[in-house]
């Protein structure tokens, strides 16, 4: 497996503007002869379809939605950084750059966070002029809020609605081009495989979810941005229908998966609250820059909250952070939570949560000033939990939220499959092992506003690219390998519903491969997942047909790839010896209890290539260099 990076030589400030310059163009007439696929339809997927057809291109963008407008990106809250430097308090590019670098505890490709940080202000000049309803000051400027792993105050937000408000400008940018013809939509359409022609990304395979219709579309070269794989734990902040299955199909046939083991857990999401329940509730971050977190000082103390006098209160992270107190980064604030809570100062139910206490900033703002920052935020959590947050605190715990692992890219945003691009969430390349807060939209419109109209010009006018036809063979054989997989789920006659196999799976994940990790528990999960795997495919019943609408044949189908991306998962956080960002191993950790990264044997990618049916995965590494960040311990005390 070959992991050119392709990182442009010379000052890394300048790097992206000299690479624009040298990459081969596409002349405006000849756009119009290129074919290009786009599968998702969230920020980043809705994006790059936009801005690819303003540019001439012909695209086909396909989503398993009714509309764009549905796709997860809209569950996003708090905001959208930008090194825009509003707030005059010493923000710039480069710290915003640096920043990212360290809370991802080192385990990104600089020139890539780099080039992120210095297109994000133009994300912002494009959503306002979209008419994104940005918060603004009393002056009219837009306002800024900071965020976790931050000392200043650089994102955007619309209340706690950013990702709506974001979509529907780049779904506003979408329609304009399906208005034009220049967009071809497939709503409610599920990509099953990738085609390869000539070892080249030329196509997909999709079902029709509806009319359960089976067929291939062909493209000049195929765009991936279809979200994370938090799903796998069952439990997550994710939206039911986020999967694996599109990054894991194209990993199958060549495309190598990085960083499998790096999955985000977030501090602030309300409480599981019973064994059967399917979906966790995200609290955006954004309300730690006014909440407090803390636990009685005394473990079983179980008086309600207003009765606990402050002296008996541990706010545990400003205690123990004390440079950014409540701000700290997710994984280490998801870390001091699991702490207090094992210690049995834990609150609620079973003793797995804490409190996220606004009472300061009532006294502070008023409740209308709180109210106009987070109102959505606190009716959302008092209709789901039916307490007050007004009234009292809100009580939070660490849930699966975000992957910064993904498949492996260059600096152009191409997989190890020639002409098959990856966008947003599903590629691995900016966050390294943490992401912080409020970057997952700045990245997802950063690769399909600003990336992928430059580079995937440059791949296709460097390319020579033969006509196909979907119905040439390399189709055909990848559109009976997905009826094959489809008859099979149909065909079992088992006794076991998807969803409990599933949620068996995600229960061994997360005390295994969750917010603390060890060696035998990862090794004992790694042997159980094949087993498990083996369970499925004997014992899964799935009724129906394929040919109408069957969400229990999409679902179960998602299932199968999950049973197999969680093995990978493990092997990848077992031979990973070393603690940093959410990768946190228990035996490799500081005094303090903090993280202890092993940069001499570590700081790489770990790559990783299927080799077949029963074969094990090779690992490959991609070497990091800092040459701009000095690799240090991560300190936010």
């Amino acid at each position: 497996m070959d992991l050119k990076a392709n990182v442009p030589s010379g000052p890394i400030d300048t790097a992206w503007s000299r690479h624009k310059f040298e990459m081969k163009l596409v002349s405006p007439a000849n756009k119009r002869k290129y074919n290009l696929i786009v599968v998702g339809s969230g920020l980043a997927g809705a994006s790059a379809a936009a801005s690819l057809a303003e540019l001439g291109y012909e695209v086909r963008c396909f989503c398993y939605q009714d509309s764009p407008r549905r796709a997860h990106s809209i569950g996003a809250q708090g905001g959208i950084n930008a090194a825009k430097n509003y707030a005059n308090d010493g923000d710039s590019v480069f710290r915003l750059f640096y920043d990212t670098v360290k809370g991802g505890d080192f385990r990104a490709r600089e020139a890539n966070v780099y080039r992120l940080a210095e297109v994000s202000g133009n994300i912002i000049d494009q959503c306002v002029a979209q008419g994104v309803p940005f918060a603004r000051e009393y002056s009219g400027y837009l306002a800024n809020r900071s965020f976790g792993g931050a000392q200043v105050s650089r994102t955007f937000y619309a209340r706690g609605q950013t990702g709506q408000q974001l979509l529907l400008g780049a779904y506003q940018a979408l329609s304009r081009q399906i208005a034009a013809g220049k967009v071809t939509m497939y709503p409610r359409t599920e990509m099953l495989d990738l085609v390869l022609v000539d070892g080249k990304a030329r196509g997909i395979v999709t079902r029709d979810l509806v009319s359960g219709k089976v067929e291939s579309h062909a493209g000049d070269a195929v765009i991936l941005a279809t979200g994370g794989y938090g799903n796998v734990f069952f439990l997550s902040t994710n939206a039911k229908g986020s999967n694996v299955t599109a990054i894991w199909r194209a990993h199958k046939l060549g495309a190598g998966f990085a960083n499998p083991c790096f999955t985000q857990i977030h501090p602030t999401c309300i409480p599981v609250s019973g064994d059967y329940q399917s979906k966790l509730t995200l609290m955006s971050e954004s309300l730690r820059n006014d909440g407090r977190v803390w636990v009685p000082t005394k473990a079983g103390d179980n008086r309600k909250p207003r009765d606990i006098a402050e002296g008996d209160r541990d706010y545990y992270l400003e205690r123990r952070y004390p440079a950014f107190g409540n701000l700290v980064p997710r994984d280490v604030a998801s870390r001091a939570a699991k702490a207090v809570c094992d210690e049995g100062k834990g609150v609620g139910p079973g003793g797995r949560s804490v409190y996220l206490d606004f009472a300061d900033a009532i006294k502070r703002l008023g409740e209308g000033g709180v109210r106009e920052r987070y109102g959505n935020l606190f009716d959302m959590y008092e209709r789901i939990t039916a307490e007050d947050p007004y009234k009292g605190p809100m009580r939070i715990y660490p849930a699966v939220h975000y992957a910064m692992g993904g498949l492996w890219v260059d600096y152009n945003l191409m997989s190890t499959i020639p002409g098959l691009f990856v966008l947003g969430e599903a590629n691995f390349s900016d966050h390294g092992a943490n992401r912080l807060g409020a970057s997952a939209l700045m990245q997802g419109l950063a690769d399909g506003y600003f990336v992928i109209p430059y580079t995937i010009g440059g791949y296709l006018a460097s390319t020579k690219l033969a006509k196909v036809d979907r119905e040439g063979q390399d189709f055909k054989r990848a559109e009976v390998e997905v009826n094959e997989r489809t008859k099979r789920l149909l065909g079992n006659k088992g006794k076991r519903t998807a969803m409990s196999l599933h949620r068996e799976l995600g229960k061994l994940l997360w005390e295994n491969c969750g917010m603390a990790r060890n060696a035998a528990g990862l090794r004992a999960t790694a042997a159980r997942i094949p087993e498990l795997r083996e369970e499925f495919w004997s014992q899964v019943i799935v009724p129906g047909s394929g040919s109408d609408l069957n969400q229990a044949l999409e679902y179960a189908g998602r299932v199968a790839d999950f049973m197999e991306f969680g093995e990978i998962m493990c092997l990848d956080a077992l031979e990973r010896s070393e603690s940093c960002g959410c990768h946190y191993r228990e035996e490799f950790q500081t005094e303090e209890g903090e993280a202890k990264r092993n940069d001499a044997e570590f700081a790489h990618v770990a790559v990783w290539e299927y080799r077949g049916p029963g074969q094990a995965e090779r690992r490959h590494t991609e070497p990091l260099t800092f040459e701009n960040v000095h690799l240090a311990q991560r300190s936010y005390k």
